[in-house]
């Protein structure tokens, strides 16, 4: 089993930032961390995440967004520039044993951090 619990959501104006992070303990290796977020009415999609050592974005966050392991604090973090009013939905710190590209793939999920972006 692996526990996530995100923190760092909140409020902020278009062109400011905001750093989330995800505490990561647990007794199952996975392979793949990262962030999935939604919005009300949409489906939830993949925003950033690790695998094997190399970063994966989605192409609305690339450029903007920074995903990023730290293994002495066991977290995974992603690091938002540049926030648009399109960025605002609810994050969710993702796991997966093989895989976290898609929703299929995820085993595990934090509970989710708001993020709201005003214009």
């Amino acid at each position: 089993q692996v526990q996530l619990v995100e923190s760092g959501g909140g409020s902020v104006q278009a062109g400011g930032s905001l750093r989330l992070s995800c505490a990561v303990s647990g007794n199952t290796f996975v392979r793949c961390m990262g962030w999935f977020r939604q919005t009300p009415g949409k489906e939830r999609e993949s925003v950033a995440f690790v695998h094997g050592g190399n970063t994966h974005y989605a192409d609305s966050v690339a450029g903007r967004f920074t995903v990023s392991k730290d293994i002495a604090r066991n977290t995974v973090d992603l690091q938002m520039n540049s926030l648009k009013s399109e960025d605002t939905a609810i994050y969710y710190c993702v796991a997966g044993v093989w895989s976290c590209s898609y929703e299929r793939d995820v085993q595990y999920w934090g509970q989710g951090t708001q993020v709201t972006v005003s214009s």
